[in-house]
C-alpha cells in the first residue's frame, strides 16, 4: 500500500469507529431524550418501580397535603391519569393547585412517584407543548385564560 492509501484507510476506519460511537450513545439516550411523560403516558407504558423519570401535568386540585418535616404529597394530572406524588423539601414559590408542575424522580411500587425535583411552571405559555396537547385533548385546556394572562405583561 502506498502512503495515500494508508492515510485513507486510517480516516476511513475513524470514521467508522466514531460513526458506530455515536449510534451506540444516541440509542442509549433514545429514552432519555424526551424531557418528561404525562401521566397517561406513565400509565400506558406500565413501566418498573425504580425507573427515573420526569413527569408533566397540572398539580390536582384538592390533592396537596402537607406533613411533618417539609413532606408534601400531592397528584399530578394531566385530565385523564392522575400520578401520586411524594416530595420532601422546600416546594418552589409559584407551586400550587391547578398550576402546571414537572417532577423528577423514581416510580415506586404501588404507583406513587417519589420526587426529588419539583419545578412549579409560571403559567401556561412556559408549559411543555406534550402537556398542553394533553390538556387540550382532556377538554381542561383554556386558551382565553393564557392568552388574558400574557396581556397583562410586557
Amino acid at each position: 500500500m502506498t502512503r495515500k492509501q494508508r492515510r485513507l484507510a486510517l480516516v476511513g476506519a475513524s470514521l467508522s469507529v466514531l460513526a458506530l460511537a455515536v449510534a451506540l450513545v444516541l440509542s442509549a439516550l433514545r429514552d432519555s431524550i424526551v424531557f418528561f411523560s404525562s401521566p397517561t403516558d406513565v400509565a400506558e407504558k406500565e413501566l418498573t418501580p425504580g425507573s427515573r423519570m420526569r413527569i408533566g401535568g397540572l398539580v390536582k386540585p384538592g390533592s396537596v397535603e402537607r406533613g411533618n418535616n417539609l413532606q408534601v404529597r400531592f397528584s399530578v394530572t394531566d385530565g385523564k391519569t392522575d400520578i401520586e406524588v411524594r416530595y420532601q423539601g422546600i416546594v418552589p414559590d409559584l407551586f400550587r393547585e391547578g398550576q402546571g408542575v414537572v417532577v423528577e424522580g423514581k416510580l415506586e411500587t404501588g404507583g406513587i412517584f417519589a420526587a426529588d425535583t419539583v419545578l412549579a411552571k409560571h403559567d401556561e405559555r412556559y408549559m411543555p407543548r406534550e402537556v398542553v396537547d394533553a390538556l387540550k385533548k382532556s377538554g381542561r385546556w383554556q386558551e382565553g385564560e393564557a392568552k388574558s394572562a400574557g396581556s397583562s405583561e410586557k
